[in-house]
């Protein structure tokens, strides 16, 4: 299984990036799909979850409001479309897969199986 992570960049804070998560070998709707951040120094920290089955997702408190996440089926795709951005939102964005269905679960990096490599988002204020 391999996840191919891009759409990073730099952009001013209140602007948009939407980063992408490709995978090979695991369909994305049979999984839940994390989305976590980190920066230099720091754990990384959970940011999104989209559950299997239909379109339910949780966010941490940081980002409602502001990210969706999504996937499109037919392409094997997550997004994770960011609005409204913040220079503290800047980090590297890792997708991830995995099977665990709870959200007590669903929130730590230990649930998932597989991870992208991550894509740099930079906020400049």
């Amino acid at each position: 299984v391999q996840l191919q992570a891009c759409g990073g960049g730099l952009v001013q804070a209140g602007g948009s990036l939407r980063p992408s998560c490709v995978a090979s070998g695991r369909t994305f709707s049979r999984t839940t799909v994390g989305w976590f951040r980190q920066v230099p120094g720091k754990e990384r920290e959970f940011v999104a979850a989209l559950w299997r089955s239909g379109s339910n997702t949780y966010y941490t408190d940081s980002v409602k409001g502001r990210f969706t996440a999504s996937r499109d089926t037919a392409k094997n795709t997550v997004y994770l479309q960011m609005n409204s951005l913040k220079p503290e939102d800047t980090a590297v964005y890792y997708c991830a897969t995995g099977t665990r269905t709870i959200l007590s679960e669903v929130r730590s990096a230990s649930a998932y199986d597989y991870w992208g490599q991550g894509t740099l988002v930079t906020v400049s204020s």
